[in-house]
């Protein structure tokens, strides 16, 4: 009897720690189907400006706590192998933005209703009215970077004197106005042929373009297609 007495008191002891180990695990990570970026593909880029002061708000917005790049699993294996075939030719991404929790895109709601908050106008919005950002689909109230299947790229070299360096696409990332869109025939030859590059691999891989950011892709067969996330960036 002892000894059955003495065994159920290690399982409930083993048990305990478990659900302990757990708790603390899920309160430190990540929700389920979701990946640091970095841990998937090391070595890559990381330029996370939303949680800096460099993006077109002009500030930290809300809900980046911490420089780190989330995606779910499906969307991070699917950047991987775009990055092992960029990295055969010394070339590799560069990440401005990853999974975006919605109140981050309710600060972007925020900041459009205030028409004298443009610090940022001139370099990523000069041809643009404020009040059209939303209408002309640069910004969008529910966003496909809140589903966690969606991102912003660009290609650096790795190699070289050059290594981290961006190549030449023609504007900066989240610049507002049509010298952006996929097609414009206003950029030069060869950064057009940079961009060209950068939808060719990504597609071949699983991912789908958007015609007005040259940068911005989503994953096909994500698999959170109607669900946005609010977890924060941490």
């Amino acid at each position: 009897m002892r000894n059955r007495r003495t065994g159920a008191l290690l399982l409930l002891l083993v048990a305990f720690s478990v659900t302990l180990f757990c708790a603390d695990a899920n309160s430190q990570g990540l929700p389920q189907g979701f990946v640091y970026v970095e841990e998937v593909i090391p070595g890559i880029e990381i330029e996370l400006r939303y949680f800096t002061d460099n993006n077109f708000i002009g500030r930290k917005v809300d809900g980046y706590l911490r420089p780190r790049c989330i995606l779910t699993k499906q969307a991070a294996r699917a950047l991987k192998k775009v990055q092992e075939e960029l990295n055969q030719s010394g070339l590799g991404l560069k990440i401005y933005d990853a999974y975006r929790p919605q109140r981050a895109v309710d600060h972007f709601i925020r900041w459009s209703k205030d028409l004298n908050a443009t610090k940022m106008k001139s370099v990523h919005y000069p041809d643009v009215k404020k009040e059209n950002l939303f209408k002309d689909g640069y910004i969008a109230a529910r966003s496909s970077h809140s589903r966690g299947s969606a991102v912003d790229v660009t290609i650096v070299s790795i190699a070289g004197p050059q290594a981290g360096a961006e190549i030449d696409m023609g504007t900066d990332f989240d610049f507002f106005g049509p010298k952006s869109w996929l097609d414009n025939r206003s950029v030069s030859p060869s950064q057009r042929a940079h961009r060209l590059l950068l939808h060719t691999v990504m597609r071949k891989h699983g991912f789908k373009s958007y015609p007005k950011e040259w940068w911005h892709f989503s994953l096909m067969n994500e698999p959170y297609p109607r669900t946005y996330f609010d977890f924060p960036v941490q």
